[in-house]
Formats: structure tokens, C-alpha cells, sequence
């Protein structure tokens, strides 16, 4: 698996270890607090209102691909068969909040799965559970979907079914405990201590990752989340995710990120657009524009990134079309990937012979219930 965006310049590792420490003291004495408050509150809580019912919730997906080379090309996550009707995954999750509790469990079977985490005999997508100390401050603890970058894995969370670059290289999941704050319904903070590793249900070494969230709500319909997930293992990844509904028709959308690791020296920064405009009821088009660079580094290292090879950088346009039936969506979508100098490409045409770009079709069909 491969990371996102890391710092340019590589920590002092005694600073970065002090500091760090010094983070998952205080993180550990709030979640000290956090059990004598849930503990003394639960001593004194009557029950006055039932229990919220189990929810069910979940996706299938299916598709179709075609590489106009008739090989597969494009290296992003998912959809990797060729010339052949092929399944994603069956989604299903479970959650559930009683009083100030919840949980959260989520597992999925197929391809997807098994292309989205490193262990994926257990099939475990989300597991964690929350509580909420007030209406302002919460704190989760368990496996769960990062919270870095613009797309995620369960397709019924994309407009587009295809990924992006920036969401190949990034974390899926991260496990860990976090903290939220929120000051006003404009502003909130999240700030926890993760698993040294992405991904992973446990640690490799320690806990030795520090991630935080800034999310601010400028106006309504505008929401934007400033991300940073650091640690001497996984590197650093700093990423800007925002959305804005700006009329009623039109959704305008952008992820911003870079990533840095001492490992090699690798490496990558990019920016992604995600236009969207409902043409009617049901017909909604969509456009993700997207530029990728990878940094100089070394290829056959196991941190380089996804895309193009170390130095060279990729322009990918996607068009992507969702119509609507219910549950039901059908994604017919047209990607064009292009490479800046064939030296860096990986991409081949109908021939075998090197190419600087590369293009697909898919036809996919997401429900969601």
C-alpha cells in the first residue's frame, strides 16, 4: 500500500519523538477524563426515551471495462479487470446509538474489498465505537474510514466510479483514537493518535501516528477539512478536501494534497476539481480533473507512488455521467490518463509499445440501501 502527501523536509527524529510524546500524553490524560465523566454519568442517567433501532445500511456494485489498448492500463484503485463484466463488492454495515453510545460495524466481500486492505481475510471496513460526553465533544476508538482526502471506498460514497490518483496513494483506514470539539456549528476539531501503519488493524512497532482535522463551515452548503496525518513510519500527508453546493444544480468540489516520507525519498502532490451539474431529476454529469506528480525518488521502492514514475507527472480527465432509478444508479464513464514525457509512463498501446497515455470506458450499476 502507498502513502499520501508528507512534509518537504524530514523531521528531526529526537524533536519529532518528543513532540509526538508529548501529544499522546495529553491525548491520553483527556481519555483518562473522558472514562471518569462516562463512568460518573452513567451512575446518574435515567432512562427517559427508547433506544434508536439497529440500522442496516450498505451497497452492491457491478461493471463493465474497456481499455481502448485491450490491456488494462490505468493503475488507480478498482475496476482493474479488462474486457469483462466483473463485480466490486457486497457492503453491509451495522450501527447503533443508545444513550451517548454507538458503534459502528462494517464489513464487505469481493474484489473491492480485497483491494482495499492489506488483510482482507477479515474483511473489515469500519469497527469502532463513539461517545459523546455533549453535544460539542466526542471521542472513537477502533478501525475506521480515514479522514484524509475527497473519495472513499464504498462506491455509493463517489459520484465517479473509477478513482483518482490522490485517493489511490492515501490512507483507506486508519486505527486509532480520536477526539472532537466542535466551538460552533461553523468550526470543529479533531485531533487523535493512530497506528503507526495505514490500514492495518494493528501496529507494526507502536502508536506513533498524529492526525488532526480542522473543518469549517464558511457558509451554508460550504464545508472545507484541512487534514494532516504524521508519523516516522508512515511519513506525512497534508490535504485540503472541500465541497461546495452552490446552486441547487450545480456542486463544485476539490482535494488538495501532498505527501512526503524519509523513505527514499518518495513522494507525490496533487489537486483534483470535481465539477457536477444535474442536467434533471435523475440525470446528474460530472467531471474529475485531476494532476498528479510523483517526486523524484525510487521507483522499486515499496513507498513510490501509484501513477507515473518518479519525477513525472499525470493529467487524468474523467467524465462520468449518474442516473438514477430509485436505489438503483447506473455510471457510464469516459477517462483519459496522459503521462507529460513517455519516459515516465508505464502505459502501453494495442501493440505492446510504450505510450504516453491511456483510456477507458466503464459502465458500472452501484444500489445502495
Amino acid at each position: 500500500m502507498h502513502f499520501k502527501v508528507f512534509l518537504k523536509q524530514p523531521y528531526n527524529f529526537l524533536t519529532y519523538n518528543y513532540l509526538f510524546n508529548m501529544k499522546k500524553k495529553f491525548l491520553l490524560l483527556l481519555l483518562a477524563a473522558s472514562t471518569y465523566s462516562i463512568a460518573s454519568k452513567a451512575q446518574d442517567t435515567v432512562k427517559t426515551t427508547a433506544d434508536a433501532p439497529l440500522v442496516l445500511y450498505g451497497s452492491v456494485d457491478t461493471y463493465y471495462k474497456d481499455d481502448f489498448s485491450g490491456h488494462a492500463n490505468i493503475p488507480t484503485s478498482f475496476a482493474s479487470d479488462n474486457n469483462s463484466v466483473s463485480i466490486g463488492m457486497i457492503d453491509l454495515g451495522l450501527k447503533k446509538t443508545v444513550g451517548n453510545a454507538s458503534f459502528v460495524g462494517e464489513m464487505s466481500f469481493g474484489p473491492r474489498n480485497d483491494q482495499s486492505i492489506p488483510t482482507s481475510g477479515y474483511h473489515i471496513q469500519n469497527l469502532y465505537v463513539s461517545y459523546a460526553f455533549s453535544p460539542k465533544f466526542s471521542a472513537t476508538a477502533g478501525y475506521m474510514s480515514t479522514f484524509i482526502g475527497y473519495e472513499v471506498i464504498s462506491p455509493t460514497g463517489n459520484f465517479n466510479y473509477s478513482t483518482s490518483y490522490l485517493f489511490t496513494n492515501g490512507p483507506f483506514q486508519n486505527a486509532g483514537l480520536k477526539f472532537t470539539y466542535a466551538f460552533s456549528d461553523k468550526v470543529s476539531l479533531m485531533a487523535g493518535i493512530f497506528n503507526d501503519q495505514w490500514n492495518v488493524y494493528t501496529s507494526q512497532h507502536d502508536v506513533s501516528t498524529f492526525g488532526a482535522q480542522l473543518t469549517i463551515t464558511p457558509v451554508k452548503n460550504w464545508t472545507a477539512y484541512l487534514n494532516v496525518a504524521t508519523g516516522p513510519s508512515s511519513g506525512t500527508e497534508f490535504d485540503l478536501t472541500t465541497a461546495y453546493q452552490i446552486t441547487g444544480a450545480f456542486k463544485l468540489g476539490l482535494n488538495a494534497a501532498t505527501y512526503s516520507t524519509t523513505h527514499y525519498s518518495a513522494g507525490f502532490s496533487g489537486v483534483a476539481l470535481y465539477p457536477q451539474l444535474a442536467v434533471s431529476k435523475v440525470v446528474t454529469l460530472g467531471l474529475r480533473e485531476e494532476y498528479f506528480k510523483s517526486d523524484n525518488g525510487t521507483a522499486a521502492s515499496t513507498y513510490a507512488p501509484v501513477g507515473p514514475m518518479p519525477g513525472g507527472s499525470v493529467l487524468a480527465s474523467t467524465l462520468t455521467a449518474n442516473i438514477k432509478a430509485g436505489p438503483l444508479t447506473l455510471i457510464p464513464e469516459v477517462r483519459l490518463d496522459g503521462i507529460n514525457k513517455q519516459q515516465y509512463s508505464s502505459f502501453t498501446n494495442s501493440s505492446g509499445d510504450p505510450t504516453k497515455s491511456a483510456s477507458q470506458f466503464v459502465l458500472a450499476v452501484v444500489y445502495g440501501f
